[in-house]
């Protein structure tokens, strides 16, 4: 009788939490690591063109080395920064997004530096791989507006009732979001 009345009472649970939406919860916390996977990858997809960029412009043109020095420390840097799919903190999200700015501000003093070489913007080596970089910009931009989507999906579900009691009891907590870079509100001055 005790295990039936055992099993019973395992089933109830059973259904009950899943009433109370973990599994859900569970569903939406994997899609926005799934989500940090593709930011992730579309990040990585531009640190492997980046030797390939700044070869080709040391290969087409003879100006300043600290424009190359800055870009190869900076993806340097940002390849360094990793942050775990289980613990997307603001603040992990911050140090990871602060990383990749470097390097995006260093790519663009790289690029606006080689409107002086006229023989570097007809390469047609330097060309494809600016059609890249720019292709991978965006997809960088959709990859980090699809994981800001899943995190809101995510945190709403765990933030609203009757969730957020199975989301405290099991540990589900806010995930951070993607932010726009402070000076991001200023448009680029760009001289010639």
């Amino acid at each position: 009788m005790k295990k039936l009345f055992s099993v019973i009472l395992i089933l109830v649970a059973a259904m009950s939490l899943s009433s109370c939406s973990y599994n859900s919860m569970v569903k939406l916390d994997e899609n926005v690591k799934s989500k940090w996977g593709a930011v992730q990858s579309q990040y990585q997809r531009r640190a492997d063109l980046i030797p390939n960029l700044v070869n080709t412009v040391k290969g087409a043109a003879n100006f300043e080395k600290g424009t190359l020095t800055a870009v190869t420390e900076a993806r340097a840097k940002a390849t360094s920064v990793q942050v775990d799919p289980t613990k997307l903190t603001p603040e992990s999200i911050k140090a990871y997004q602060a990383a990749q700015g470097e390097l995006s501000a260093a790519l663009g003093r790289l690029l606006s530096v080689t409107e002086n070489y006229p023989d570097l913007k007809a390469n047609e080596n330097f060309k494809d791989l600016q059609v890249q970089l720019e292709g991978t910009e965006n997809r960088i931009n959709v990859a980090r507006l699809d994981f800001n989507q899943a995190v809101q999906d995510y945190n709403s579900k765990i933030r609203a009732f009757p969730a957020n009691l199975t989301a405290k009891m099991f540990g589900f907590s806010e995930k951070g979001y993607f932010t726009a870079e402070a000076g991001a509100d200023k448009a680029p001055k760009v001289e010639f």
